[in-house]
């Protein structure tokens, strides 16, 4: 019994130990269990500790970028500052919501001073020399052309003819540090020395947040061209200004304006025609436009493919001579293609007024002889003439000037089955013949290489035949002048080898024509017998 009394007790013990040792665990596992509620809600609150030196990184709305909060460089600001500012996300969704509200019909950005979001973007962009920029597109000028430089702006364009400058705007991604400059003759000819330069520009990121705030805005591209030059007569107006410009714009159907440097009043008034059916737009003249005016596309400058030519695999739409040709006939409003020359149409009529019992006198092939009025003129006109009509040919002689209305003019030539002259730039107005007339080019001395250059391929090439009488060297007044043993008369490639200057003076400027009747005649008896054929 006394063996029991003990071992009760020492139950009560190990009983009583047990119980304060689950309490204890109990305690434990409870402050284990604040301090991780402590720590859990520390790090809600405070969030993450991080070093003073870090810089704090906004997320911007969807498709912006993000802002740095460092203050920007006084120099980008037209008035020396511009503020920066933390933008919650509420006043974020506002930004997002207003740019969406800027964009005009055009889908363009209209920049606002007062879009911080948008200047924070970029000039953080532009202090952060980490950050990796858009890759940078294609050089909008090409200067490689040996004839003519080009620029070609698609996005914001604004142009500005007070100072003879273009900007290019870039997309936000797309602005790089530099803005690359260019500054081209907007002539199809770069070498001409009185050809002033237009600036063509790409904005920076920092100027592209100051560029210019656009006075108009324009749903059509811009070509932007000069009007000088040496222009003045038939060919290089062709050549130098409406064949570029038909290359350039006819793909655009009229949907293009045109902005002129050194606009010639004289120029607009005789090519209206043309000029109004390449382009439906007022024409502006860039000298004097005082305003920003801005375009989704802005071509500088003007293609050429060669002295009045085109290169059919160079235009946009596989564009010849000959489709130029039939289309300055139709902005003239002449006879469609397919209608055969004016004698030979005349002899259809004439058949058929027989086959009714009408005696008709037969008809004659019309012969437009150009007399130039100043040097390579023919010097015995009448007796030209004379010798003309002699062969068959009905004659109207010509001397076209630079004032003398186009439509009258190329009504003239259409009518006509030859057109005739010695050579020289009125000889261009062979475009306004119909297929299969005839370009008859009277060649002087020295001149033989230029005849077929600048005329005779050309006209092949627009389906007008080309016939050249080649003068003797007693045909020309460079013989009676200088005797047959002076250069230019016994060797005119020496002179040609010698430079342009003693070539112009010899044979463009002091050459008249003395035509040999005798000899010529045979060419008007050829001539006749092609046009009957």
């Amino acid at each position: 019994m006394a063996a029991n009394s003990f071992s009760a007790p020492a139950q009560a013990v190990k009983g009583a130990a047990k119980t304060l040792a689950h309490r204890r665990q109990a305690v434990v596992g409870l402050l284990f269990a604040l301090i991780v509620i402590l720590v859990l809600h520390t790090t809600v609150v405070f969030g993450p500790s991080r070093s003073t030196n870090d810089i704090v990184v906004l997320q911007s709305t969807s498709g912006e970028q993000n802002a740095r909060t460092s203050s920007p460089p006084a120099l980008l600001a037209p008035n020396n500052s511009i503020q920066v500012h933390d933008i919650d996300n509420g006043q974020k969704d506002g930004a997002a919501k207003n740019d969406g509200e800027r964009r005009d019909q055009l889908g363009q950005t209209v920049k606002n001073d007062a879009n911080d979001k948008m200047k924070e973007d970029l000039i953080g962009q532009e202090l952060d020399g980490d950050v990796k920029h858009g890759a940078p597109g294609k050089p909008i000028c090409d200067l490689s052309d040996p004839r003519y430089d080009i620029c070609e702006i698609t996005g914001d364009a604004r142009a500005m003819g007070a100072n003879r400058t273009v900007l290019y705007v870039p997309p936000a991604d797309e602005r790089g540090t530099d803005g690359p400059e260019w500054a081209i003759k907007d002539q199809s000819r770069k070498n001409l020395g009185d050809i002033k330069e237009v600036n063509v520009k790409t904005l920076s990121a920092a100027q592209s947040l100051v560029a210019p705030e656009c006075t108009s805005r324009h749903a059509v591209p811009a070509v932007l061209f000069a009007m000088n030059g040496i222009i003045g007569n038939p060919w290089h107006d062709l050549s130098d200004v409406l064949i570029p410009l038909f290359i350039t714009t006819r793909a655009y159907d009229g949907e293009v304006q045109f902005l002129v440097t050194e606009l010639q009043p004289w120029f607009v008034d005789k090519y209206r025609l043309v000029l109004t059916n390449l382009s439906r737009y007022d024409i502006i003249d860039f000298n004097k436009d005082a305003g920003v005016r801005c375009y989704p596309h802005i071509i500088v400058g003007l293609r050429s493919h060669g002295d009045l030519d085109i290169d059919p695999a160079r235009t946009p739409r596989n564009y010849t001579l000959l489709d130029f040709r039939l289309y300055i006939r139709d902005v003239f409003s002449l006879p469609p293609e397919g209608q055969g020359i004016p004698y030979k149409e005349a002899n259809k009529k004439n058949a058929a007024s027989n086959d009714n019992g009408t005696v008709t006198e037969n008809p004659k092939p019309r012969l437009l002889l150009i007399n130039r009025g100043e040097s390579r003129k023919f010097v015995n006109l009448p007796e030209v003439s004379s010798a003309v009509q002699a062969a068959g040919f009905e004659l109207l002689v010509m001397e076209p000037s630079r004032d003398m209305g186009m439509e009258e003019f190329a009504r003239a030539v259409d009518s006509c089955d030859v057109l005739m002259g010695v050579h020289g730039a009125a000889l261009t107005n062979f475009f306004f013949l119909r297929t299969n007339a005839v370009l008859l080019q009277v060649v002087g001395l020295g001149l033989e290489r230029e005849a077929l250059h600048y005329y005779g391929n050309q006209a092949k090439a627009v389906m007008v035949q080309h016939i050249q009488y080649f003068i003797s060297a007693e045909e020309s007044t460079l013989y009676e002048k200088y005797g047959k043993d002076h250069p230019a008369v016994s060797d005119p490639d020496s002179v040609h080898k010698q430079g342009w200057q003693g070539a112009k003076r010899y044979f463009w400027a002091e050459q008249d024509i003395r035509l040999n009747i005798t000899r010529f005649a045979p060419t008007l008896h050829q001539l006749i017998r092609t046009l009957r054929e």
